[in-house]
């Protein structure tokens, strides 16, 4: 076949050959990316479906109000069990404990990130950092509560109109602070493509775990 000047131009430009390609590590497991994919679907269900109830004008756009009551209240429910499944994982375990940890440097981390300071070694951190651990616990925690008033207001024979108040309150305030709290964690993934593809593939690249978590005992090659 008889090629024309400067045809390999632009390819031979754009893409490096394999011994320029940066070394990748494991990061998360499939049992760990399985998780976090049902659940986060599960809290979008979640979140979209109590926007229709709330929202009048999605409200009237969608109808069917029996149909996404009985939706958002399912998926509400189903929300803890991709994590409880996930404990026969080890990985996922360890990574629990390891999210349940907070140290030294991570108050160093909470500290250099309030003043947004950038400089190298500024921010240590090991496989997660603390804002990371402190979204993980806030996030369970509301879940939880997000639960115990669902429930109350499900099965609103069980308990007394004061009680059922209270809940709905509850509910419907955390409701919007978890959902302003989502929007600032899709952000920062969307800030970050290498940590959105760690999660996605279940790998990143070693310079950047060097550089984003130089506490983190990466596995050597």
């Amino acid at each position: 076949m008889t090629s024309t000047p400067g045809w390999a131009g632009p390819t031979a430009g754009t893409t490096p050959p394999p011994s320029e390609l940066a070394p990748r590590i494991s990061r998360f497991t499939t049992a760990e990316r399985w998780v976090h994919r049902t659940t986060a679907w599960l809290v979008l269900l979640c979140v979209a479906t109590a926007a229709c109830l709330y929202v009048p004008q999605l409200a009237e756009l969608v109808g069917r109000r029996h149909l996404v009551v009985t939706v958002h209240e399912w998926s509400g429910l189903l929300i803890p069990v991709p994590l409880l499944a996930g404990l026969v994982s080890r990985a996922l375990r360890a990574d629990l404990s390891r999210l349940n940890r907070f140290g030294p440097h991570d108050r160093r981390w909470l500290v250099s990130a309030l003043r947004r300071d950038r400089t190298p070694g500024s921010r240590p951190a090991g496989k997660f950092n603390a804002g990371q651990k402190i979204y993980a616990a806030w996030i369970a925690g509301a879940v939880l509560v997000m639960l115990g008033t669902g429930l109350l207001m499900w099965f609103t024979g069980l308990t007394p109109l004061v009680w059922r108040t209270g809940a709905t309150f509850v509910h419907d305030w955390l409701a919007l602070a978890i959902g302003i709290v989502l929007a600032g964690h899709m952000a920062k993934a969307l800030a970050d493509p290498e940590a959105r593809r760690g999660m996605r593939t279940g790998s990143v690249e070693r310079p950047w775990a060097r550089s984003e978590h130089p506490l983190w005992r990466v596995p050597e090659e």
